[in-house]
């Protein structure tokens, strides 16, 4: 599996992330439902030792114990995770920073990002969070910070926020369940790189729309500028499937570039 570098963190992760919240909110989804705490840590473990060592999560699906559990058969320091809070004062963030190092049984946090911003003036309204999680950041408790949109004005105002070490995007070739058109975010998805901020693609199935041909789904994020890209995985057999494309079309596209 490709290993990358999330913009200018620093932080290594695989090409392909696993997601623990389809279909997620109110600290449960699809995998925690379906895979129960034993099954959602044998599947990171087994997509660990596949090559995955990108892990997405957040307070709203409810996986942080879950991979807590993995991490007992995993080196901590061989696996990056982002998770999200929806803080919206310093002291729901403080609060959020213990309990989530808590629940995962970590004693920092790789990736922190700001759930679902959905206003052009979120940098504004949110500036207490960040303050906190700045604080946090330059003791070690954090890595990096940044935010996952779901808004087009509050996503260009992620390309540009100084703030923002990694943003969480919506993109596939559909358009399905993002901000704008492909192309529209996509130029904004420059811009992030442009300015040095570490960007993963999400909806790459556009929520299950595009499983039937999973490798165009792949292909697409592979040729997108995104550092890497996240789907929400509930098997085995899933994850050897995308691995598989993951590793083939990686191999075909530099292929490609050398001749």
């Amino acid at each position: 599996m490709q290993r990358v570098f999330l913009g200018k963190t620093g932080i290594e992760v695989s090409k392909l992330c696993l997601g623990t919240g389809t279909v997620g909110g109110n600290h449960t989804s699809r995998q925690t439902r379906s895979l129960g705490l034993k099954g959602l840590a044998d599947l990171i473990v087994y997509a660990y030792e596949k090559g995955i060592t990108f892990i997405d999560t957040a307070d709203a699906y409810g996986s942080h114990p879950h991979i807590r559990e993995a991490l007992r058969r995993i080196p901590r320091e061989h696996v990056a995770i982002a998770t999200k809070t929806v803080a919206k004062t310093a002291n729901q963030m403080k609060a959020d920073l213990d309990r989530f190092r808590q629940e995962l049984g970590v004693d920092y946090l790789d990736i922190v990002l700001l759930h679902c911003m959905m206003n052009p003036d979120w940098n504004i309204q949110r500036r207490s969070v960040m303050d906190v999680l700045s604080e946090a950041k330059a003791r070690g408790v954090v890595q990096a910070v940044g935010c996952s949109n779901h808004e087009y004005g509050a996503l260009c105002t992620a390309a540009q926020e100084p703030w923002v070490d990694v943003v969480l995007v919506r993109l596939n070739s559909q358009g399905i369940l993002m901000e704008g058109e492909p192309s529209d975010i996509i130029s904004v998805i420059l811009q992030m790189q442009a300015n040095g901020k570490g960007t993963y693609g999400m909806k790459v199935m556009g929520e299950g729309q595009l499983r039937h041909d999973p490798k165009s789904a792949i292909q697409y994020q592979l040729k997108a500028p995104v550092d890497a890209f996240v789907i929400g995985m509930e098997s085995r057999a899933e994850v050897d499937e995308n691995v598989r494309l993951v590793e083939k079309l990686t191999l075909l596209q530099t292929k490609a570039a050398v001749d």
